[in-house]
């Protein structure tokens, strides 16, 4: 494997030449484009704190009816996931509870114009994944509010077949990594049946007046608001605000569930890249459970819960 060290990287060389950095562009764009229009299948391994995991993955562009995909985890608990259009359609094991809509392994459709303003793009080197020869690009954050993110990009069809997320001091914080990749031909429709366990997912109400009435005073710089919904909390079945927002490349969510008297503590904890917070926040309709949680330091997700506002009825109208 030949690329620069990416600790290297984050001290912030200063050396990338405008005709890389353009290159790296045509990578960022092409690596865009091919999870829009390449089938393949393949099986890749997931590494979060220590822990390892391999799934199977099954993604088919289909013309005039869009993209269907299939991941299956193939040790330990079984875990499925099949979407359409980034949609999640089923789902097993305990994301059951967890999913909505297209929260479980969200694709990453990356717009390189945004990402310019936020991130260092540079193309770092060569490396060879999966029997496949890639390029690898880096993107170093500009600030201590998102992770570093090393791409590994198979050359042949611009697919990424390795990505790295790593914190300020270059330490790894989740790998995902195909072992095999077959791009020759698309998955065949039994493949991409679900199982008998995998569950719908209903379609979440259209309505979602709890999310619109909170906001936040203080984001980090260039997320913004991306999606807003409501969901049923599973201990009470009380409408919860979900609040989901993105720079391009890094998400969190924000919930925001009424207490009603229920006793709840402050928490925060981080488990390889995602941090969790919760925070109690006192409102004029009672206390409210604050819960941040994404691919962003402790730090910054604890801000972000501590800028939770709630917003007037006639303003939020």
């Amino acid at each position: 494997m030949r690329f620069i060290p990416f600790a290297v990287l984050l001290l912030g060389s200063g050396l990338a030449l405008p005709a890389l950095a353009a290159e790296a562009q045509d990578w960022l764009r092409r690596l865009a484009e091919a999870e829009r229009s390449q089938s393949f299948q393949g099986t890749f391994v997931y590494e979060r704190s220590g822990s390892f995991s391999t799934h199977g993955i099954w993604h088919r562009v289909e013309e005039g009816s869009g993209v269907r995909e299939r991941l299956l985890q193939l040790d330990g608990p079984a875990q499925e996931v099949v979407r359409v259009d980034g949609r999640a359609q089923c789902v097993s094991g305990t994301l059951a509870d967890e999913v909505v809509d297209n929260q479980a392994w969200p694709a990453r459709e990356l717009n390189a114009k945004q990402l310019l303003e936020w991130y260092d793009l540079r193309i770092a080197g060569k490396s060879r994944v999966a029997g496949r020869p890639a390029v690898v690009l880096a993107l170093v954050p500009r600030d201590q509010h998102r992770y570093a993110v090393e791409l590994h990009l198979d050359q042949e069809s611009g697919l990424p077949l390795k990505s790295l997320l790593l914190n300020d001091k270059g330490q790894l914080l989740e790998r995902f990594q195909f072992t095999r990749l077959e791009i020759a031909s698309a998955p065949s429709d039994e493949a991409l049946q679900p199982s008998a366990n995998c569950r719908p997912v209903p379609v979440p109400e259209s309505k979602a007046a709890a999310a619109k009435a909170w906001r936040s005073d203080w984001l980090p710089p260039g997320f913004t608001l991306s999606a807003v919904a409501e969901r049923r909390s599973p201990a009470s079945d009380e409408p919860v605000a979900w609040l989901v927002y993105g720079d391009g490349l890094a998400r969190f969510s924000v919930f925001l569930e009424p207490l009603h008297g229920a006793l709840a503590g402050d928490a925060r904890t981080q488990l390889g890249p995602t941090a969790a917070v919760s925070r109690r926040l006192a409102t004029a309709d009672g206390d409210v459970m604050v819960t941040v949680i994404g691919e962003i330091p402790l730090g910054t997700a604890e801000r972000v819960a501590l800028s939770m506002r709630a917003i007037a009825p006639e303003a939020a109208q």
